[in-house]
C-alpha cells in the first residue's frame, strides 16, 4: 500500500463547503429511506408533525426531535429483539453487536455487510491519522466478541496491512509478553488498561523502553486528553498517546486524534455532527460545550437520525494542524451525563477529578468518588478515593493538597481517604469511578 500523509486525501481535505454539500445529499436520503422502511421514524415524524420531504439540508434536521438510548430501549422491549428502527432487510445482515450495557439494558445494533465495510474504512482513516502503517504489529486490547471496538479495529488493522495479535482485554501479564515479544508497535486499549499495563510493567522491573512500542490510542472512556492521564500513559509505555472515541449505536471507532493532538476528528463525510444546549435542545455556538448529537449519514442497517449521546462536548470546524478539515471535538469527550456529580450545589466530572489526581507524581492511577449520607446528620458527603504510591510519604500533607486542588477544580471541597497502594480495583474494560453508597 502506498499512501502519504493520509489515508483518503481527496475525502480528509475536502472544503467546508464540499462537505456541507455532501452531508445535505447523503441525509436527504437517510431520511426517505428511514421513513419509508421504519415503522419507529414515521411514528416519530408524524408526532413532530413534519415530513420526510421537509427536510432537505441540514439546517432542516433541527425540526426532527431527538432519539435517545432509553427509546431505542424501550422500542426494542415493545418490539423485539431489534426493535422497529431496523431499516435494512434481514437478508442484508452481518454482524450483531449490543451495547456494553454499562448504564442499563444493552441495545442492539445491526451491521450490514456495507456496513461493515464503511465502518473498516473509516477505522483505517482514524488509525491511519495517529500513525499505524503496514507492517505494524497492533496489540488489540479492545474486547473482542459482542463488544465492538475489538472487531473494527482489528479489521481495520488488516486492511492496513498490519499483523494484529488479537488478545482483547484480558490477560495483563500476557500483554507485557507480547510486548517483548513479537515486539508490538501499536496498542489499542481504555486509557485504565493502559495504565494497568504500565503498572505491570514497573513490577516486573521492565523499563518502557524495553519495548518497540511506538503509539497507543485509547477510548471506551474518558481520560486520554486528559493531560495528566495522557502523561502517566506517555511516560508509563514510553509511547505517544492518542484518544479514541465511539459508541456502539453510532459507530465504535469513528473519531480519534491525530499526531497533531488537536482534538478528535469526526469523519463528516459519514457522521453528521451538531452539538445541543442540554435544557433547551438548541444548538450551540461554534465552540460553546453542549450534547454531542449525531446522525447517520450512510449507515443501512440500523441508522441514527439525532441520536443524544449524552456525552459533552465542544465542535471546532476550522482546519487542523494536520490539514485536515473535518470538524473535532477540542478537548475530547468533556463529561458525561449519567456521570455527573452533584454536590453542595456544585456539578463536577470524574474527569475532573482525574485532572487533579493524576497530576500527583506520588498518587497511583486509580481513583473512586464514593457517595454516601452521614449516618447522624444525613448530609451526604462525597469522599474522593486514591492510593498512595509509598508508605513513606506524608499523608497528612497530601490530603492537605488535593483538598485544595480539588476544592480549585471542583469549586466544592470533597472528603479524601488515601488507601495504600494496590487497594482499589483495576480494570481491563471501562473503569467504574462513581460508587454510590447512599440508601435509597
Amino acid at each position: 500500500m502506498s499512501r502519504g500523509k493520509y489515508y483518503h486525501p481527496e475525502i480528509e481535505r475536502m472544503s467546508r463547503k464540499a462537505i456541507r454539500d455532501l452531508q445535505n445529499r447523503r441525509l436527504r436520503w437517510q431520511v426517505q429511506r428511514c421513513t419509508a422502511k421504519s415503522e419507529f421514524y414515521q411514528e416519530k415524524f408524524r408526532k413532530a408533525g413534519i415530513k420526510a420531504s421537509q427536510i432537505k439540508t441540514v439546517d432542516d434536521l433541527v425540526h426532527v426531535p431527538v432519539v435517545t438510548k432509553q427509546e431505542l430501549r424501550d422500542e426494542q422491549m415493545k418490539h423485539p429483539p431489534f426493535g422497529r428502527y431496523t431499516v435494512a432487510p434481514s437478508k442484508d445482515w452481518r454482524e450483531l453487536h449490543p451495547s456494553t450495557g454499562t448504564t442499563g439494558a444493552p441495545v442492539n445494533t445491526i451491521w450490514s455487510e456495507k456496513d461493515v465495510e464503511n465502518i473498516t474504512e473509516i477505522t483505517a482513516r482514524t488509525m491511519w491519522s495517529f500513525g499505524v502503517r503496514p507492517g505494524d504489529i497492533i496489540q488489540n486490547g479492545f474486547s473482542y466478541g459482542l463488544w465492538v471496538a475489538g472487531m473494527s479495529t482489528h479489521y481495520a488493522g488488516e486492511r492496513i496491512g498490519c499483523f494484529v495479535i488479537p488478545i482483547g482485554a484480558s490477560m495483563t501479564g500476557r500483554q507485557v509478553e507480547y510486548m517483548l515479544n513479537p515486539g508490538s508497535t501499536v496498542l489499542l486499549c481504555t486509557p485504565s488498561f493502559a495504565l494497568h499495563i504500565a503498572e505491570n510493567l514497573r513490577e516486573r522491573g521492565v523499563s518502557p523502553e524495553q519495548l518497540s512500542l511506538r503509539l497507543g490510542s485509547f477510548g471506551g472512556e474518558g481520560g486520554t486528553e486528559t493531560q495528566a492521564t495522557r502523561r502517566k500513559i506517555e511516560e508509563g509505555l514510553a509511547i505517544d498517546a492518542y484518544d479514541y472515541y465511539g459508541l456502539a449505536e453510532i459507530g465504535p471507532t469513528f473519531a480519534s486524534e491525530c499526531t497533531a493532538k488537536a482534538g478528535l476528528h469526526f469523519a463528516e463525510d459519514q457522521y453528521l455532527i451538531e452539538i445541543l444546549n442540554p435544557d433547551t435542545k438548541e444548538r450551540c455556538a461554534e465552540g460553546e460545550m453542549g450534547v454531542l448529537v449525531i446522525t447517520h449519514l450512510s449507515r443501512e442497517a440500523t441508522p441514527m437520525l439525532r441520536y443524544w449521546t449524552n456525552d459533552y462536548a465542544r465542535f471546532d470546524s476550522s482546519r487542523c494542524p494536520c490539514g485536515r478539515t473535518h470538524g473535532r471535538a477540542v478537548g475530547g469527550i468533556l463529561g458525561r451525563a449519567d456521570d455527573m456529580v452533584i454536590y453542595r450545589g456544585a456539578k463536577f466530572y470524574p474527569v475532573q477529578v482525574e485532572k487533579v489526581v493524576r497530576s500527583y507524581r506520588e498518587v497511583g492511577d486509580e481513583f473512586l468518588i464514593e457517595l454516601t449520607r452521614d449516618e447522624n446528620s444525613y448530609a451526604e458527603v462525597c469522599t474522593v478515593v486514591c492510593e498512595c504510591l509509598s508508605a513513606d510519604t506524608d499523608r497528612t500533607s497530601l490530603e492537605q493538597r488535593l483538598r485544595k486542588d480539588l476544592r480549585e477544580e471542583l469549586q466544592v471541597t470533597p472528603e479524601i481517604r488515601i488507601e495504600p497502594f494496590g487497594t482499589l480495583e483495576r480494570t481491563t474494560f471501562k473503569a467504574k469511578r462513581i460508587y454510590d453508597k447512599r440508601p435509597k
